[in-house]
């Protein structure tokens, strides 16, 4: 199966979200890369990773999200929470012995794709125009709300 190459067109403009989103293609690949070989230990490894790093991302868009006022963050939150059912739904195939890797990437792949060009696009401007709003009043950085929010 071929790679996610990542385009200018996957770009949000906000900066540490593009990281993620990078960070989460690299897993997909690293998924991709490891499925030939069967290696079960490596695949249920990297499939762990790559939900907890998702889930984390998850998170703290959300929390982005909700700093800013999005309007549609229900919307946005229920998106999620149906991929990581549908992602658990895949981890529980792999532990029953079920080789999904396949099926997971061709999912992952396309879903991942569509999420960012459709649903996180939508809340791009609304949270571009917060984090404008924070810097120009001089209060403290949405990253650092963020990060306090999450570890206090």
């Amino acid at each position: 199966m071929a790679h996610i190459k990542w385009s200018d067109d996957l770009n949000t403009g906000i900066q540490v979200i593009d990281k993620q989103h990078l960070r989460i293609v690299e897993y997909i690949n690293s998924l991709d890369d490891i499925q030939e070989s069967h290696d079960r230990d490596e695949v249920e490894r990297i499939l762990g990773e790559l939900v907890d790093y998702t889930l984390s991302h998850f998170a703290f868009e959300e929390s982005l999200m909700e700093d800013a006022g999005y309007a549609f963050i229900n919307g946005h939150k229920m998106v999620h929470e149906l991929f990581v059912k549908r992602v658990g739904d895949f981890q529980q195939r792999f532990k029953m012995g079920e080789d999904i890797t396949e099926e997971l990437l061709t999912v992952l792949k396309s879903w991942l794709i569509n999420h960012i060009k459709s649903d996180d696009n939508d809340y791009v401007q609304t949270v571009l125009a917060n984090m404008e709003n924070i810097n120009s009043t001089k209060e403290s950085g949405w990253l650092s709300r963020s990060i306090k929010k999450f570890f206090g």
